[in-house]
């Protein structure tokens, strides 16, 4: 059995590393839940850590997840738009994990106008995704994780239906501390469209790395996103962490994600500036039952957001 799941993952690894394009539905997907990610850079797939928001971004992780975790997010994202996630972890056995999770945006009311630019009243628009998680043990040190999503988005009264996967693998050496991870994001596509035009999964393959450092408190990370976006210069797909553990419970960290600030600088010539847009800090403290950790980041040069995650075993 742990062959020809372990074989599957490969398989699907290999075939999707292939596609070239990402698409534009649904791209609240490719925000953090995890407050620890969101200081890191935006993006971590190999962090371990007794952290259930840290499923989101790569469902391997689950596995590292105490038996009946209840893990809430919250991140005022821009102007009237807010982002919400919840979740809950089972144990199932020594092997397997299980959970269940929600993604959920609001982006707020917004005007709706005429031809004539007359506005005629309001509308509000909303995304959510609803999940089930499940990570296996598939050889010593290794382990495997699948998501599958069911999405809505609502625009006024036009609604579309995807259907979606995560894949994840996770490689952890808890002597070393070295971890190493892969994952392929929203692989699916749309059920039910706006109208006629049927979009695609903002696909994303990724590719991460962390280690501990036994002499120093201090662990660093670095992520390979949007692999298949060929046409990226190098730096563009990167994201570097780096955390500072004051104890088991305590930890600070910062991160940078170079493609965000590339893409959000305003101004020409020495004026140009990305006004810290890609760069995140953020800090927390992790008990046995309680944890709560915070971040703050710029996904826009003109917006600063904050990211609340609580998790409690119950």
């Amino acid at each position: 059995m742990k062959k020809l799941v372990f074989a599957l993952f490969l398989g699907l690894f290999s075939t999707i590393a292939q596609a070239q394009e990402s698409q534009t539905e649904y791209n609240f997907l490719r925000l953090p839940v995890s407050a620890r990610a969101a200081a890191l850079g935006g993006n971590n797939i190999s962090i371990i850590e007794d952290d259930p928001s840290l499923m989101f971004s790569n469902p391997a992780l689950a596995a590292s997840v105490s038996d009946m975790t209840l893990g809430l997010s919250y991140m005022n994202y821009m102007k009237g738009a807010n982002y919400m996630g919840a979740s809950f972890t089972r144990v199932m056995n020594d092997k397997a994990t299980l959970a269940g999770g929600i993604q959920y945006m609001n982006y707020g009311k917004m005007k709706e106008v005429d031809e004539n630019n007359v506005q005629t009243g309001e509308f509000s628009a909303s995304e959510i995704a609803v999940e089930a998680v499940f990570a296996y043990e598939l050889a010593r040190n290794l382990v495997g994780g699948i998501t599958g999503k069911f999405i809505t988005s609502y625009i006024g009264s036009y609604n579309s239906i995807a259907v979606g996967v995560d894949l994840g693998l996770n490689w952890y050496d808890p002597e070393l501390e070295w971890s190493v991870s892969a994952v392929a994001k929203n692989l699916g596509g749309q059920v039910k469209a706006y109208d006629d035009n049927f979009g695609k999964m903002p696909f994303d393959l990724q590719i991460g790395v962390s280690k501990t450092f036994a002499a120093l408190p201090v662990r660093v990370s670095a992520t390979l996103v949007d692999l298949t976006h060929y046409d990226y210069r190098f730096i563009n797909h990167l994201n570097l962490g780096a955390e500072i553990l004051l104890s088991e419970s305590l930890w600070i960290g910062g991160g940078y994600n170079f493609r965000r600030g590339n893409d959000m600088k305003v101004g020409v010539g020495d004026d140009e500036s990305s006004h810290g847009a890609g760069f995140s800090v953020g800090g927390g403290i992790n008990l046995e039952r309680f944890k709560l950790n915070v971040s703050y980041g710029k996904y826009h040069a003109s917006s600063n957001s904050i990211m609340l995650n609580f998790a409690y075993a119950l």
